[in-house]
This record gives structure tokens, C-alpha cells and sequence, in this order.
């Protein structure tokens, strides 16, 4: 589907997200599987789903609620990341194309969800 969001710097950055913590998650240990790798790929994936179905929302009581949804699973994201740091499944050099990204989101939903509400 040609849809406007998919044209969106922020849904395109969410999407090299999900890429990035793919392929960041598939050396985790397989033990993890069902846990913090699970859980990693399941949040990243909700930031972009969240950010598409907000937007296509024509109420902008809505389209703010999901984009603040989006931020809650990239700051999720950011917290399992932690965690995975501290069991030493992944090295500070491994996130460091990552973590600039989290930032950069979570910038963009903000910046984006203050505009929405501005208008509302």
C-alpha cells in the first residue's frame, strides 16, 4: 500500500530500528529466545506499528495516544538494551549505531506528538 506514513522519516528511521535490533538479537544466547530477544524485537516492532495505525487516526486525541504509545515501547526498548549490556549479550560498541537512533525517535515522536496537540 502507497500510504502517506511510509514516506515519513519517522517511520522509516523506526523501521532501520527494527533491523538493527534484529540483527543485534539474533547472537543473543538461544536460552533467550522467549525472553529478552523476544521482548526486544516485540517492542521495536510496536514503535513502528504504533507510529503507522496513529497516524492514520483522524482524531488527533488518537493519533497522539499511539504516538505516545510508540515512545513508551522505544523507551522499552532502551531499558532491555540495558539489561542486555549488563548480562554482556551485546558490547557498548554493538549499540552504538542504535543508540543514537533511540535518540533521534524518541526526539522525532515527541516533537511530532507536541504538534498534534498544538493543533487539537
Amino acid at each position: 500500500m502507497n500510504l502517506s506514513h511510509k514516506k515519513l522519516d519517522i517511520w522509516k528511521n523506526s523501521i532501520d530500528l527494527i533491523d538493527k535490533i534484529y540483527r543485534l538479537t539474533k547472537n543473543f544466547p538461544k536460552e533467550e529466545m522467549f525472553g529478552l530477544t523476544n521482548q526486544l524485537r516485540r517492542a521495536s516492532v510496536s514503535i513502528t506499528s504504533n507510529i503507522a495505525e496513529g497516524l492514520s487516526r483522524n482524531s488527533a486525541n488518537e493519533k497522539s495516544r499511539f504516538l505516545e504509545i510508540a515512545r513508551s515501547s522505544l523507551v522499552e526498548v532502551d531499558t532491555q538494551l540495558e539489561i542486555s549490556l549488563k548480562l554482556q549479550y551485546c558490547s557498548d560498541n554493538e549499540l552504538s549505531d542504535i543508540e543514537p537512533l533511540l535518540n533521534s525517535l524518541f526526539a522525532m515522536i515527541t516533537s511530532l506528538n507536541n504538534k498534534i496537540k498544538k493543533k487539537n
